[in-house]
C-alpha cells in the first residue's frame, strides 16, 4: 500500500478521506467539534484551512493506550477506567499532531492549530463517530487511527474543509 497524499477532513459529512495517487480514496468516519469550527484558541473548536501533519506519536503503542500532554501514560482504555476518570477527554491509540500553514487563518497568534494541540487521535470506541462531539480534534476510532497513521508521513497535508468540493 502507498503512503497517502493528502487527508481532507470534512465537518459536514463528518469523515476524513485519505487520497493516495493511482489508490481510491479511504473514507473513516470522524467526530470534530461539539462547538462547531472556528481558529481560536480556547475556541474548543476545529479549526478549518490547510495543515500539516506535524509530528505522529504512539507508533508501538498498543490499541486503546491512554496519551496526556502527548505521553503514553501506561495505562490502557477499559470501561473501568474510564469509570476512575468520567471527566478525562481521552486521547487513545495514536496521535497526529497537525500544524496549519496559513499565517493569520491557522498558524501564528491566537489561531494557530499546533499550539491548540489540535490532533487526528483514536478515541474510546464508546464515543460516537459522524456526530460533532470533540474538544477540537479530530477523533477516529482506535482500529481507523491505527490504518491511517501506518501510512501517513510527517509533512503530509490535511486539509480541513466545511464540505467536500
Amino acid at each position: 500500500m502507498e503512503p497517502y497524499d493528502r487527508l481532507v477532513v470534512c465537518i459536514e459529512s463528518q469523515t476524513l478521506r485519505a487520497q493516495s495517487a493511482g489508490e481510491a480514496d479511504d473514507v473513516f468516519p470522524i467526530s470534530t467539534a461539539k462547538a462547531g469550527v472556528g481558529q481560536k484558541s480556547g475556541s474548543w473548536q476545529t479549526p478549518l484551512g490547510q495543515h500539516v501533519v506535524r509530528a505522529r506519536i504512539g507508533a508501538n503503542a498498543p490499541r486503546g493506550a491512554v496519551f496526556v500532554r502527548r505521553r503514553a501514560t501506561g495505562e490502557v482504555w477499559s470501561p473501568q477506567l474510564h469509570a476512575e476518570h468520567p471527566d478525562r477527554d481521552w486521547i487513545l491509540t495514536r496521535i497526529l499532531w497537525l500544524t496549519g500553514i496559513e499565517p493569520g487563518h491557522n498558524r501564528g497568534g491566537d489561531v494557530d492549530t499546533l499550539r491548540r494541540y489540535i490532533y487526528i487521535h483514536g478515541t474510546p470506541e464508546t464515543e460516537p463517530m459522524r456526530e460533532p462531539a470533540s474538544h477540537g480534534c479530530i477523533r477516529m476510532s482506535n482500529a481507523d487511527i491505527e490504518a491511517l497513521f501506518e501510512r501517513v508521513a510527517p509533512r503530509t497535508p490535511v486539509d480541513i474543509v466545511e464540505r467536500y468540493r
